[in-house]
């Protein structure tokens, strides 16, 4: 699969081809971020402490700026349980216990490109997140389908709910800020130091506002929900996509970049931008067993 990823990229041109390789790299460098992190994760480390570990791990290897700054999640916070106000995202002192599955997201800016990421474990085994990794891959697979058929974005999340409720899940990216499964993302001028806003990077909320409101126009949204300013086809760009599934207090999701363009042959339509990512080496492994 990371064969047909590369020979997918060369066929692109020029800037383009470029772009997609930066988006690449800051995409690796996040799941890199995720998996030293995840390693050094031991009982009684809290989710602040976890978000700091990202950040610096970051900070060390060049990044100065974010679309938003890292988040942990543990225990049945990884399924949103009674998530309110937006507030309750931001880490806490939840301590990791054994067996305790962790989400880690971080989106980070580097040399101008920005990537948004999501990576599910667990401190020791948990057989229900191993359940809900699993089971996701489905997810991905259907999502790329539809938005190659160009079904609206509206009905694609609709049916990604559908296929959650047929699995016995419920639908935990509902919990997000407007129920996001996904939302666009772009280059960002590089800065030595960009300020953060409510944990945002303020760049990227710019950036993200200036296509909210040229789609506005258009009629189309760089947020991707199950409301109507989402039943549209999808939008040429680059989608940060995390389907969050959840089950009795454990959550888990992937959360990777889907290259949509307005090729008319399928396979270049859309495309995930890179099959050598950690949840996609489990499934074929799995497959492989």
């Amino acid at each position: 699969m990371a064969g047909d990823t590369k020979q997918r990229t060369a066929r692109l041109s020029g800037r383009r081809s470029a772009d997609l390789s930066g988006f690449r790299e800051v995409q690796r460098l996040s799941y890199e971020c995720a998996e030293a992190v995840a390693a050094q994760l031991r009982p009684g480390v809290t989710e602040r402490e976890a978000a700091r570990m990202q950040r610096d791990w970051l900070r060390e290897r060049g990044v100065r700026d974010w679309f938003h700054l890292p988040f942990a999640w543990f225990g049945d916070r990884t399924a949103f349980a009674n998530f309110r106000i937006p507030l309750q995202f931001f880490p806490t002192n939840r301590k990791l216990e054994p067996g305790m599955p962790f989400i880690l997201d971080m989106a980070p800016v580097y040399k101008g490109y920005s990537a948004d990421i999501g990576y599910s474990g667990s401190l020791g085994l948990n057989p229900v997140q191993d359940r809900l990794m699993s089971d996701l891959q489905a997810h991905r697979v259907l999502i790329l389908e539809q938005v190659r058929e160009r079904r609206s974005l509206r009905e694609i999340y609709e049916n990604v709910e559908r296929l959650m409720t047929r699995q016995g899940y419920a639908n935990r990216h509902r919990a997000y800020p407007f129920g996001v499964i996904a939302h666009k993302i772009d280059r960002v001028k590089e800065r030595r130091w960009s300020p953060t806003a409510f944990g945002f990077g303020t760049q990227s909320l710019k950036g993200l506002a200036s296509d909210a409101l040229h789609g506005h126009r258009e009629g189309w949204s760089p947020l991707w929900s199950p409301y109507h300013f989402s039943d549209h086809p999808p939008q040429p760009g680059l989608w940060a996509v995390e389907p969050h599934l959840g089950f009795r207090g454990t959550g888990a999701k992937f959360e990777e970049i889907l290259v949509v363009t307005d090729s008319r042959d399928p396979e270049e339509s859309a495309f995930w931008l890179d099959d050598d990512l950690p949840h996609v080496r489990r499934w074929a492994e799995e497959k492989a067993a």
